[in-house]
């Protein structure tokens, strides 16, 4: 039987607020659970933080607390940074500077790592050291070290996550309550589940961070953030989810990865999935990843997205895995162990991809006026599948027409809204939404 002696490993924290002071109150009061399963003490040198007048709730004893988070950075005797500031800067040159004094770092910075991280991962290789960021996608889901290591056997060929907490509580909420956006929106800020100025979340922007995160690890190779269709939830009315559910559907921000041909659709939007998925009844905050690999098949990672307790967790998860590498000689140590900064990732422009739609308007309830869609539709060689208008018993009223289309290339379609937008007979928006189709392989257009 081999006995591993016990070590210590000092740990520094930038960033004392919510998911900082979750990390803090692990290491500080979970010490011998955690040395029981990895046979590590792990040792709270210092926290740095701008404000210390706040209460965290914890005691600080033997812990140094400073203003100056250099004084983490360069501190010969801290192992691990853990850096839970968030933004760009100063995180990016803290990171960069911890990375430069040969120390391992552990981050949730979710936009950092998406739009910055092939210097992080060049500096993290130069230097010798790991960057590990288990918690800036699904907070407490194992789904970083999930691709990483339990589906290394794997060629992902897909991945559809729902990955951002705020959309899919707004989501559920016009689903089962029948509530419009505005309305589900306050009721998120209201619970904490949405910020003040909800703004990344629901135009996007922060599953695509996710996204490119998620595809940079299946692919082993660096996504360029900005090759990414990003739509947001904002368009999406009651109204929509009403015709969804009477479609069969559940309407979900649904970000999107998809193999095909050596080259990866990337893409962030409202998607109409199927009842019969089980992404359709992951319900309010909570967060799911659905992933296809050539050899596991299908398996579905879900849990809390977000929150102090999960995201901490999830930091914790990597600690402990820097805590091995380092009882490991310089040589033996598996450093950069997730994407390869110097491989590139090739996208598909979304115009070369074909799906099935959904489309809403609202018309004159006068005669010929679907023909003049359909016609729309035809010549761009767009194949519908259902038409669904509703009456109206009054002169001159708009009703709203939905039309749901076979696979269609996104060229196609994106020629046919721009005709049919300038139709006098429309009023307001003409909302697409795509449908979900998992089962129908996914093919580039010409």
């Amino acid at each position: 039987m081999i006995c591993i002696k016990n070590q210590t490993v000092s740990v520094g924290i930038l960033g004392v607020g919510t998911v900082g002071t979750g990390v803090a109150k692990i290491l500080l009061t979970e010490q011998r659970l955690l040395e029981s399963r990895c046979a590590t003490r792990f040792r709270l040198k210092a926290v740095a933080d701008v404000d210390w007048s706040r209460d965290r709730g914890l005691d600080w004893d033997g812990v140094e607390r400073t203003t100056d988070p250099n004084k983490i950075t360069d501190d010969p005797e801290i192992d691990i940074v853990v850096e839970t500031i968030g933004g760009e800067e100063p995180a990016f040159t803290l990171i960069t500077r911890a990375l430069r004094n040969r120390k391992h770092v552990v981050t949730a910075n979710k936009a950092l790592v998406a739009t910055r991280g092939r210097e992080l991962y060049a500096t993290a290789s130069e230097y010798g050291v790991d960057l590990l960021f288990e918690a800036s996608v699904g907070g407490g889901i194992p789904i970083v070290k999930g691709i990483r290591e339990g589906l290394v056997a794997n060629t992902i060929q897909a991945i559809y996550g729902i990955l951002n907490g705020t959309c899919n509580y707004i989501l559920t909420k016009m689903h089962e309550e029948g509530l419009e956006f505005s309305e589900a929106l306050r009721q998120a800020q209201e619970k904490g589940f949405a910020e003040a100025d909800p703004t990344l979340d629901i135009s996007g922007v922060d599953a695509a961070h996710k996204l490119t995160i998620l595809a940079s690890l299946a692919s082993s190779s660096v996504v360029d953030f900005s090759s990414l269709h990003v739509e947001g939830i904002e368009q999406v009315t009651a109204l929509d989810i009403a015709f969804a559910k009477d479609f069969g559907y559940t309407i979900k921000l649904l970000a999107v990865c998809r193999s095909i041909d050596g080259r990866l659709d990337l893409r962030v939007h409202p998607t109409m999935v199927p009842n019969s998925h089980l992404l359709s009844a992951v319900r309010n905050e909570l967060n799911a990843i659905f992933v296809r690999g050539s050899y596991v098949r299908e398996t579905m990672f879900y849990g809390p997205g977000a929150g102090q307790d999960p995201t901490a967790s999830a930091i914790v998860s990597d600690l402990v895995d820097l805590s091995r590498d380092l009882r490991l000689s310089e040589g033996e140590r598996f450093c950069n162990r997730t994407v390869n900064a110097m491989a590139q990732a090739h996208t598909i422009p979304l115009e070369q991809i074909s799906n099935r739609f959904y489309l809403r308007m609202h018309t004159q309830d006068r005669p010929g006026i679907l023909s003049e869609v359909s016609g729309v539709l035809g010549r761009e060689r767009i194949s519908i599948s259902s038409v669904v208008q509703l009456e109206t018993h009054e002169r001159d009223e708009y009703v709203p027409v939905v039309i749901l289309t076979h696979q269609a290339p996104e060229a196609a379609m994106r020629r046919a809204l721009q005709q049919i937008r300038q139709f006098p007979f429309i009023r307001g928006e003409v909302v697409c939404i795509r449908l979900f189709s998992e089962a129908e392989p996914m093919r580039s257009g010409k």
